[in-house]
């Protein structure tokens, strides 16, 4: 069965993305987004990471689109900024963890972006490993560290990143870093000075 269609039918994958080792289901489909909670055993107080296959992508994801937004994603995207915004209103509550909010993400990978697209256009991307543990590097590790709960590991080689996506929240006023990544918190900061 292809990635594509195990998300269709509301199967979650592990694929590597233009960072880490990520779990891919479709963000509308709250069953599916609950597995990968109970995956990671991570209780409901971080919201879900969704990647885009291009920039159409965003009007699906976020309301609201503000000139901050807009600003990073221009100057950013596609790479491995992960910018958060004000949720619609039709993403499940799995996703936002109650914060009305979603971190989206424009890979710089074209692969990345294929897959994305093959399997709908918006796909999860949290890192494949348990709550508090390292990232998957490899199709291996996801493997050791999920042994049972996936329906698909896209073997995509290991990953030459070395660092998570720089997340920047826009949704905050003023917008902030939340994360340091492999974008340096300077380098954002200079975009809003």
């Amino acid at each position: 069965m292809t990635a594509s269609e195990v998300i269709a039918k509301g199967g979650v994958i592990a694929f590597r993305t233009d960072t880490f080792y990520g779990l891919g289901a479709d963000p509308f489909n709250a069953p599916a987004v609950a597995r990968i909670r109970e995956l990671k055993g991570r209780g409901d107080d971080k919201p879900i990471l969704v990647l885009i296959s291009d920039l159409a992508g965003v009007k699906r994801l976020i309301a609201g689109r503000s000139v901050e937004f807009l600003s990073a994603a221009n100057r950013f995207w596609p790479g491995p900024l992960t910018i958060v915004g004000a949720a619609v209103n039709t993403l499940p509550e799995e996703i936002t963890a109650g914060t009305g909010t979603v971190g989206v993400r424009l890979p710089a990978d074209e692969s990345v972006r294929e897959l994305v697209r093959a399997c709908g256009g918006v796909l999860t991307a949290t890192s494949a490993n348990p709550s508090g543990r390292e990232p998957a590097r490899s199709a291996t590790e996801v493997k050791a560290y999920f042994p049972r709960g996936l329906d698909l590991i896209v073997d995509g080689g290991e990953v030459i990143a070395t660092e998570p996506s720089t997340v920047l929240d826009v949704f905050s006023s003023p917008a902030r870093v939340v994360r340091e990544g492999a974008i340096p918190r300077n380098v954002i900061e200079q975009l809003f000075a």
